[in-house]
């Protein structure tokens, strides 16, 4: 096991740049090489899932995709219940739903309505912090749903998009961790 002091760089290191992707003059971060190694995708389950206890969550949300992939195992480690965050039209049955804007047009998300109560914690969960509108929109997706956020939890933030600044009011004092700055 990597000493949780280790596991930044740990982290980065499995962490690969991809040049001109998806368009040009992208830096593109591919974290599957950090999912396919067992030790830094334990470390980052681990560390996660200790920011989850710290913030007393009772659930975590994972954002489409990535989050899910993040999410579903902290969930598993801290004893918790996991929701996904789907693009609309995804999920079946009773849905809330919450549009945002993009860069270049606008999206919307989902939940189940039935997922969260006003007796929830919940921890979003996500791998890149980049300008912030998807996780403005499920922070406001949760406490739209009643429950209480306990916080945001990325693998990395790209200080340079400036989606911690955007987050700070929508939080509204929860924390945001971000295990690698970049």
């Amino acid at each position: 096991m990597t000493e949780l002091t280790n596991v930044p760089a740990l982290l980065l290191s499995r962490i690969r740049d991809v040049a001109d992707y998806p368009e040009p003059g992208v830096m593109f971060k591919d974290i599957t090489p950090l999912l396919a190694d067992p030790e830094a995708f334990s470390a980052l389950s681990d560390v996660l899932a200790g920011i989850a206890r710290s913030t007393g969550a009772t659930k975590i949300v994972g954002l489409e995709a990535r989050g899910f992939i993040l999410g579903a195992p902290v969930a598993v480690r801290a004893g918790l219940g996991f929701i996904p965050v789907r693009k609309a039209g995804k999920l079946p049955g009773a849905t809330l739903s919450q549009a945002y804007d993009l860069e270049y047009g606008s999206a919307e998300i989902e939940i189940h309505a039935e997922d969260l109560t006003r007796d929830d914690r919940v921890l979003v969960i996500d791998d890149v912090l980049a300008t912030g509108g998807t996780a403005e929109a499920s922070v406001e997706l949760v406490r739209r749903a009643g429950a209480e956020v306990a916080g945001l939890a990325v693998l990395m933030e790209l200080t340079f998009l400036g989606g911690r600044q955007r987050l700070e009011a929508a939080l509204a004092g929860a924390p945001l961790e971000a295990l690698i700055a970049v």
